[in-house]
């Protein structure tokens, strides 16, 4: 599956399951919004990224994005503590992250805790733990500050959105026992 088939595929769930979750999200990006984004970043966007970008640009409204914190979002969406990043979250957090030689630490290139070639695209608040695109080729890892950095966690994003639809449909059949689908919500517990 595509990347657009499988963010569908989540969006058909939320919608149907969490209508009032859904409802909350915004539209789409526009080209104009990505390229002026890869020009303040300094690199382009993986074309996976873009598509995804493209159907939902998932930052906050002006005024509920909070500057006491690293990242905003929609909160509980995909999962308890973390949200995916629309452009303006995802570019501060970059920003927050990119190194001047292009890794942290570094002395270690070959094993670093963060490369300028990867894009977050979810994150908690504080920008601590979440996933990243590799724009050379890409596969989605994960982050944990303090701890190794995960590559190659799935091989697209689509195999991710893969993941997060396996998760829903659990949760709509009663068999995720951390959350429930409540008054179109999402609720964990």
């Amino acid at each position: 599956m595509s990347v657009a088939e499988s963010w569908s595929c989540v969006m058909s769930l939320l919608r149907e399951h969490a209508p009032a979750d859904h409802a909350d999200l915004p539209g789409p990006a526009t080209e104009q919004m990505l390229t002026a984004v890869e020009e303040r970043m300094g690199v382009s966007l993986h074309g996976d990224l873009r598509t995804w970008l493209l159907r939902n640009n998932l930052d906050l409204p002006e005024e509920d994005f909070d500057d006491d914190v690293m990242c905003c979002g929609f909160d509980g969406f995909p999962d308890e503590g973390s949200f995916f990043l629309g452009i303006r979250a995802m570019e501060r957090l970059y920003a927050n992250r990119s190194t001047s030689c292009g890794f942290n630490p570094p002395d270690q290139p070959d094993y670093p805790f963060w490369r300028n070639e990867w894009i977050p695209f979810l994150s908690d608040q504080d920008g601590w733990r979440g996933k990243f695109i590799d724009v050379r080729d890409g596969r989605v890892g994960s982050w944990f500050v303090g701890e190794i950095t995960v590559t190659g966690e799935y091989e697209s994003m689509a195999q991710y959105f893969d993941s997060v639809a396996e998760t829903l449909t659990k949760i709509a059949g009663g068999s995720f026992p951390v959350c429930r689908f409540t008054e179109g919500r999402l609720v964990w517990s």
